[in-house]
């Protein structure tokens, strides 16, 4: 196997592979980015336990066949090599990488044959399309709300289902939940509810841009995200996902609006007076105005005020203060509304106008 290639071409779908890998896998060969030249081709692939990546990059070809190499090193190497193009030669259990018209570096990077790294799966069932915009918006939008307790992992993903004429995606840690819909191509069949592990979806959401489109299939226990040139396939959640429609209200009788600037600056404030485990923040609500506060402790406190357009009773709910940042931090528009019933019952905040995205929080005890 031997090839030469300009490094540019090759890093960024190298620090793909390495994103996915571990280098510190049970299984060897998982640490390995799996490589093979098909005429002027070279096709990437890389996997962990549940990810898995494939690619194709034009190179020049000089001699086909296929080997892994460790992945850190690899991308080590062509990250940091000194020239833009470099020559790779796999030969027995060695690959040697040098530059085309130099003798110096010449790296010999240890190998393991092609045939040990495993095979991908396949999917069996129908792609559908969407704008990979709306995918894009829809992950940016609740995989922060996902929870991290492994006892619950049925809330470790993302749910993703299609309703009617809609995608939705939703995800919460059962304090609170982020919910975005989309509208779905009258073409998408209807499929079963699943819960995609956050780590396929962070991925695309760093690789992906905003034009064009990208593919999905989904069979029983698989996920399969195709767009640009990328494969992208993961094991699914298993588990039952929360009836999130029980924690939606169906009526909240207050509600009021904010400039999310403001709102944000007030919370950076008060945040650095919070008292570290329970994040507690008070939000005393009136006429006009929102105090924004933490509670007493042995570092003391702070109270902070912004304006706002509320005409109701006064009210002072408690809220840990990063379920709230959070949700202003992902969303763009200048207003915000949060609406509510009572001081104890969930809160809703989503943008104004309203869109197709809301974020619902649980209040904690005064």
């Amino acid at each position: 196997m031997k090839f030469t290639c300009n490094k540019e071409v090759i890093l960024k779908e190298i620090a793909i592979a390495q994103e996915i890998i571990s280098s510190k896998n049970a299984i060897l060969i998982l640490s390995n980015i799996y490589l093979e030249t098909v005429k002027d081709k070279l096709i990437i692939k890389a996997k962990d336990m549940k990810v898995n990546f494939h690619t194709e990059v034009s190179v020049n070809v000089i001699e086909e066949g296929s080997t892994t190499v460790y992945g850190d090193k690899f991308f080590g190497i062509i990250s940091t090599f000194p020239y833009d193009e470099f020559e790779f030669c796999q030969k027995d259990n060695t690959a040697v990488i040098k530059p085309t018209k130099s003798k110096k570096p010449e790296y010999k990077l240890k190998s393991i044959t092609s045939d040990k790294f495993p095979q991908f799966p396949v999917s069996s069932e129908p792609f559908f399309e969407m704008p990979i915009k709306d995918f894009r918006d829809m992950i940016y939008q609740s995989v922060f709300a996902v929870s991290d307790d492994e006892t619950r992992y049925f809330m470790n993903g993302v749910y993703l289902e299609k309703s009617e004429d809609s995608i939705n995606m939703v995800a919460t840690d059962g304090r609170r939940l982020a919910f975005v819909s989309k509208k779905a191509n009258k073409k998408i069949a209807d499929f079963q509810g699943v819960i995609i592990p956050p780590k396929i979806l962070s991925i695309i959401i760093k690789r992906s841009g905003d034009e064009g489109l990208i593919n999905i299939s989904i069979s029983d226990k698989m996920i399969f995200i195709n767009f640009a040139s990328y494969q992208f396939s993961s094991v699914l959640i298993e588990g039952m996902f929360p009836n999130y429609k029980r924690v939606i209200p169906e009526k909240q009788d207050f509600s009021l609006s904010v400039k999310r600037d403001e709102m944000l600056s007030a919370l950076r404030r008060v945040s650095l007076m919070v008292e570290k485990k329970s994040h507690r923040i008070y939000l005393g609500i009136s006429s006009g105005r929102m105090a924004v506060y933490s509670e007493e402790s042995e570092l003391g406190t702070v109270e902070d005020e912004i304006p706002c357009k509320y005409d109701g009773e006064d009210v002072t709910i408690a809220l840990n203060y990063r379920y709230l940042e959070e949700p202003f931090k992902i969303m763009t528009e200048d207003d915000i509304k949060i609406r509510f019933s009572s001081a104890i019952k969930a809160i809703t905040i989503e943008p104004m106008p309203e869109k197709d995205f809301f974020h619902i929080v649980m209040p904690m005890q005064s």
